[in-house]
């Protein structure tokens, strides 16, 4: 029989932690938040060099910023913030004990030692390959040693995740199904496990390549296998994202899943489905075939948007049902104007959903076809896409729980209210900006790599229209917007980190009774469903993401048929 000492149970939500959880929980929240800080400045920095007007930073200092903010903030902020939370998921819900709390440890540091390393060869100009890396290019070998020791960290956390829940499953922590946050998190894990090891596949021969052991890295294997790395690791995003979801839903609301199985159908669909998707980095390839590229790129991929699309339903549906029942039923939408927009973790959480679906998803869909892929491979409408996914989604619900979860493990309270409830505005604001505008710059062929779009040093000049000035310094001006609220939330992260312990009210935003959060993050029945259509609000914004899915669809193909004339 384990020690009560070794848990910890938050007396404001009811939630009982292992100890070592909220240990690694903190120090891996800390490790991220610093990544966001770094990835942040740099990327500022690539702004402003993008933006015509100013164009800030000489060329090779470009390639270094754009190398450095892709590896802090695509791997190093997401995944360091990601370990850390899916502990408490594979713990928390399931009353469960960390099954391996040194080995977690040991996955930390190398986690940071590795990203460490890689960040000082580029910082340092020895790195300076982009986020790909793409062969013949060629970083410091220490580069390469910093990614795998990271990969390696991250592919060890996995395992720990799927042993702790083996382990509680073994010893009866909970009755009946697993909870749905559980559930989500083990999915995380098992796509986690396929993307870091496609990692080492690559990366360790690469290494020995830099070291001039191996003589020779084809780029089309290095491209098609490293996809598997680099796409995947946003596919853990997105199942990492879509659980805080469920889970913020189930502690602002009380709100259950419409249907668990349906929710729970959705997260397999990723598991068989999701990494087809990596292929559409690939459609402009001349190594792949076209049945490859049609298959993985549409009838497989259209599986996950499947399963994405059940989600984008079954979370706004779950919340219109919990608020209905509590009163707000009046009309299609008195429940979610009536929500507290002015809470951080809620104005997060659906500002994370609607971007993520209508400027992630949607994009995302319509690139991954063949013929649209040919006309904006390579532009800006690349990082417009996946700003919508990455940042306006998965980092904006990061913003989100950090908010709930980060004052009650260091039961402090969250400081700065105010400007944590205006960095989540600032920042999807300021994302939503740059991902349209750039995707429009893209449509115009506007290149996502070089140095200076006005081509002023080449020897074939080039002048783009007027277009496509005003568009690039909306896009970056939107960059400056969503800086500030990214300042906002570090500055409210690291002030919460270092204030005044309190023995209760740390988690004050959800105003939550001792007991009642944790009755609901451990599962139990469905809701009951009465006579008639009880969610009509969020199938009328469902039919609305599918009906804009279908025109934006039908204007890519417009906009396709002017450019490719049949004579």
């Amino acid at each position: 029989m384990k020690s009560l000492q070794e848990y910890f149970t938050c007396p404001d939500t009811g939630l009982k932690f292992h100890q070592p959880v909220i240990a690694l929980a903190k120090a891996n929240i800390i490790a991220a938040v610093v990544y966001l800080l770094a990835g942040g400045l740099l990327g500022i920095g690539v702004a402003l060099t993008r933006w015509p007007a100013i164009h800030l930073l000489p060329s090779e200092y470009f390639y270094i910023f754009l190398t450095g903010h892709g590896a802090a903030v695509l791997l190093f902020w997401i995944h360091l913030f990601s370990c850390g939370i899916a502990y408490f998921f594979c713990t928390t819900p399931i009353n469960a004990r960390l099954a391996t709390p040194k080995l977690a440890w040991v996955c930390f540091w190398m986690m940071v030692i590795g990203s460490a390393i890689a960040t000082v060869m580029v910082l340092t100009g020895q790195a300076t390959v982009m986020f790909s890396a793409y062969p013949p290019l060629k970083a410091h070998p220490l580069f390469y040693l910093g990614v795998i020791l990271f990969a390696v960290g991250a592919v060890g956390t996995n395992f720990i995740i799927l042993a702790t829940i083996m382990k509680a499953r073994s010893e009866k922590t909970y009755k009946g199904s697993m909870p749905l946050a559980t559930f989500g998190v083990m999915t995380y894990a098992i796509i986690g496990i396929f993307t870091w090891v496609s990692g080492a596949i690559i990366m360790i021969p690469t290494w020995l390549w830099s070291m001039d052991l191996i003589s020779n890295i084809d780029p089309q294997m290095y491209r098609l296998i490293f996809w598997g790395l680099a796409h995947s690791t946003q596919q853990m995003n997105i199942v990492i994202m879509i659980t805080i979801w469920y889970t913020l839903a189930a502690v602002l609301f009380g709100a259950r899943p419409l249907s668990e199985k349906v929710s729970r159908t959705a997260f397999v669909l990723y598991l068989f489905a999701l990494q087809f998707g990596s292929a559409h980095h690939l459609l402009s390839d001349p190594g792949t075939s076209f049945a490859f590229r049609t298959f993985t790129t549409s009838y497989a991929a259209y599986l996950a948007v499947l399963g994405s699309l059940l989600h984008g339903l079954t979370v706004p549906g779950s919340i219109e049902l919990a608020q209905r029942r509590l009163g707000l039923s009046h009309g299609l939408f008195e429940w979610l104007r009536k929500a507290p927009w002015a809470n951080p973790i809620f104005s997060g959480l659906f500002l994370s959903l609607v971007i993520f679906g209508f400027l992630g998803g949607i994009t995302g869909v319509t690139m991954s076809n063949q013929q649209i892929n040919m006309i904006i491979h390579n532009t800006m409408y690349v990082p417009g896409h996946f700003h919508g996914t990455v940042a306006g989604g998965t980092t904006l619900a990061f913003f989100a729980f950090s908010y709930w979860l980060v004052p009650i493990i260091t039961r402090r309270k969250l400081a700065y209210p105010k400007l944590a409830q205006y960095s989540i505005y600032l920042f999807g604001l300021g994302m939503a900006t740059f991902s349209l505008f750039a995707m429009a710059a893209g449509h115009l062929g506007v290149p996502r790599r070089h140095w200076d779009i006005t081509f002023a040093d080449a020897v074939l000049p080039f002048q783009f229209p007027g277009t496509v000035q005003l568009l690039m310094g909306i896009a970056e001006a939107g960059v400056m917007v969503s800086g500030i609220g990214a300042l906002f939330y570090l500055l409210s992260m690291f002030g919460t980190f270092v204030g005044k312990v309190v023995e209760k009210g740390a988690a004050q935003p959800l105003a939550e009774p001792a007991g009642v959060v944790a009755a609901r993050m451990h599962g139990g029945t469905e809701p009951a469903h009465g006579k008639g259509l009880e969610v009509p609000g969020s199938l009328i914004l469902a039919m609305v993401l599918l009906i804009f899915l279908a025109v934006y669809y039908y204007a890519q193909y417009k906009y396709l048929g002017t450019i490719w004339t049949i004579r």
